[in-house]
């Protein structure tokens, strides 16, 4: 029994490369922390383009936005597709790093993919508390100060 996790760098960026290793231990952890214990998660990094054509083509929603996350069925699980740009841009405007806005988006992704959500305000306080502990644990906290 064990994961299989695939990372995808859709812009072909040195950078996104260098996130490869964090992600891939973010997304093996919180499975695992969740109580996973086998299935394939794909992850992919995309170009603000590609995550506007993704949300037009699959929500009706025709701008771009952070996470998408599309299950794929018990086995094969799902994939999380983050738009690095607005991650970028989003850890800039909430003053922490990137590797926190990275994890954030990340766990949350994975979060909706285990049938957490945010529409109630009971639901979207259990999905934040389950996010930050998870983020917590893996050293990523909220840089404030």
């Amino acid at each position: 029994m064990s994961f299989k996790i695939g990372f995808f760098n859709g812009l072909n960026d040195k950078r996104v490369d260098e996130k490869e290793k964090l992600v891939l231990r973010i997304a093996d952890f919180t499975l695992r922390s969740e109580g996973l214990e086998r299935g394939e998660l794909s992850i992919a990094l995309v170009g603000d383009q590609d995550m506007q054509r993704l949300n037009r083509d699959y929500r009706g929603l025709n701008e771009t936005t952070d996470v998408l996350s599309f299950p794929l069925g018990e086995e094969d699980f799902g994939e999380v597709i983050i738009s690095w740009p607005r991650a970028r841009e989003q850890a800039r405007e909430f003053g922490h790093s990137l590797n926190r806005e990275l994890g954030f988006l990340l766990v949350h992704g994975i979060l909706h993919l285990l049938g957490y959500d945010h529409q109630k305000e009971e639901d979207r306080e259990v999905m934040r508390n389950k996010e930050e502990e998870i983020l917590s644990r893996l050293e990523l906290e909220r840089e404030d100060g």
